[in-house]
């Protein structure tokens, strides 16, 4: 199916690398998470990080408040294979016994982090691992004189603020740096990124901060970061959530793939329901989401309940299945192929479509060879 991109294309960025994964220039937009687990429990600590990353997380950051958790860093580190990124506020210490622990990335404000010279020990020490730092702005959190001047947090108070940090790094002669400004208010966040994007060219990282729950948060980060990459603003992001961390990583790739800026695992084309379905769409597409999560192959699903619309949906599917009055139609590659009963459909549906990625995997491995 031909789509009309969304994008008219991406702002030009100065790339930098956090480990493996390389932030703005021509990468692919990464998508990242938070640990929630007390980061002086390695083994807690390091099971979310894994989940994260099964759940396609590029990147993870865990929180050191205090010396035990930055120097947990080390055993972290060590069992996990995504980079790492420790967010460091006050103490620069902290930072400097991250970066000894092999952290990949640092998120600080340089200024809430002591004297210029605590700053530049901080720079020395990334320097010599090559660890890029992001400046991450909240509104929540800005200086006091900014909020005296502006008399309350607005994006060009949010701006200023960053502009101020970079310049403490470039002064130390240190490029390599990211920069997230962050508000709960949506348009808040737009303005100053949309703002800071025509005076820099430094990667930035999007996310709409303390968007709420599940469903509140889902739709404010669609709609902020929606509205940023379409202009092609943004080069790596987090959708917070007050829920489950994994979830911030599959909402963050329904907005990349909504948008057509990433592919990846199965994209389920269902219908909302109504009286003429033929089974349960709901509990089957609850099921799926579930037990197709482990799948990292780019394809297509449709799951329809009647005929009105669904033959012309599982005509662009890999796998489709349309419900029908004494059995339903299942669809490979758009073709109609045989009938399913309903107690089967489930089943039916995993097992296609995990043959369908088994044979993506093996041509893609025959491309390669």
């Amino acid at each position: 199916m031909k789509v009309s991109p969304l994008s008219a294309g991406r702002r030009l960025s100065r790339p930098v690398r956090v480990g493996a994964v390389q932030i703005g220039g021509d990468a692919p937009i990464s998508v990242q998470s938070m640990t929630n687990t007390d980061t002086r429990n390695v083994a807690a600590t390091v099971a979310q990080i894994q989940a994260l990353a099964a759940a396609g997380a590029d990147l993870v950051r865990i929180s050191c408040p205090d010396q035990e958790s930055a120097q947990a860093v080390g055993a972290i580190r060590a069992q996990v294979t995504v980079p790492l990124i420790a967010d460091i506020h006050f103490d620069h210490r902290l930072a400097l016994i991250a970066l000894q622990q092999g952290i990949d990335g640092l998120r600080i404000n340089p200024g809430n982090i002591g004297s210029q010279q605590r700053v530049a020990e901080v720079v020395q020490a990334a320097r010599e691992r090559q660890v890029p730092i992001r400046i991450g702005v909240n509104a929540g959190s800005l200086e006091r004189d900014l909020l005296s001047r502006y008399g309350e947090p607005c994006a060009e108070a949010m701006v200023e603020s960053a502009l101020y940090h970079v310049r403490l790094l470039e002064a130390l002669n240190y490029p390599e740096i990211k920069i997230s400004l962050k508000a709960s208010h949506v348009g808040m966040t737009v303005a100053a990124y949309r703002l800071l994007a025509r005076q820099v060219e430094y990667p930035l990282h999007l996310g709409i901060t303390e968007a709420g729950g599940l469903v509140a948060g889902t739709v404010k980060s669609a709609i902020g970061l929606g509205l940023l990459l379409v202009e092609g603003i943004g080069d790596t992001l987090r959708v917070s959530l007050s829920t489950d961390p994994v979830e911030e990583v599959r909402v963050g790739f329904e907005i990349l793939k909504t948008l057509g800026l990433r592919s990846r695992g199965v994209n389920i084309v269902s219908c909302p329901t109504c009286a003429r379905q033929t089974f349960a769409v709901i509990d089957v597409v609850a099921q799926l989401e579930k037990r197709l999560s482990h799948i990292q192959e780019s394809l297509t699903v449709s799951v329809i309940g009647c005929i009105v619309n669904g033959p012309g949906e599982a005509r662009e599917s890999a796998v489709g299945l349309v419900g029908g009055t004494g059995g339903h139609l299942l669809y490979r590659n758009g073709q109609a192929e045989a009938k399913v009963a309903d107690a089967e459909a489930l089943e039916t549906l995993v097992r296609e479509v995990e043959a369908a990625a088994a044979r993506m995997r093996q041509a893609e491995g025959e491309e390669q060879a």
